[in-house]
């Protein structure tokens, strides 16, 4: 098997079963943030400045989260995981705040109430994105085997 044989069947390994549903979902919730930020931001920003530009914020990390898990070099793996990592700590803060202060959110984002409106899935997905990468590491060819 060549390099680019192996390279192909290696990137093609990654994207399938769990990981494929995986990147599905996180896509499905980048366009739904995505598209209530918009909305939001563009009707009645001035309601709740604070709410509606974390859902920007989370629009953009499930964007960049998205295209990270469907990549398989080193460098996207690690903003994979950088991404993911900011998701769940934005999602507990966030809850958390929402829930204690709920005068900071006058009106619902992504992450309020650790995902409420969104079934939970914003709680759940950071926790099984961050299991699916620990069970399938980039595996970076050391430099021998590449002379």
């Amino acid at each position: 098997m060549t390099d680019n044989q192996t390279e192909s069947a290696t990137r093609t390994r990654r994207v399938t079963g769990v990981g494929r549903l995986l990147i599905a979902v996180y896509g499905l919730l980048a366009l739904a943030a995505t598209g209530r930020s918009f909305v939001q931001i563009a009707e009645t920003f001035s309601d709740a400045p604070l709410s509606y530009s974390l859902s920007a914020v989370a629009a953009v990390v499930y964007i960049v989260a998205t295209i990270a898990l469907t990549q398989r070099s080193a460098a996207w793996y690690r903003v994979a995981w950088i991404t993911i990592s900011f998701e769940l700590l934005g999602v507990l803060v966030v809850g958390a705040l929402s829930l204690v202060y709920p005068e900071l959110f006058q009106h619902k984002t992504v992450w309020s109430v650790f995902g409420r409106g969104y079934g939970f899935v914003p709680l759940v997905l950071p926790i099984l994105g961050m299991w699916w990468l620990s069970r399938h590491p980039v595996r970076v060819p050391s430099r021998e085997s590449t002379s």
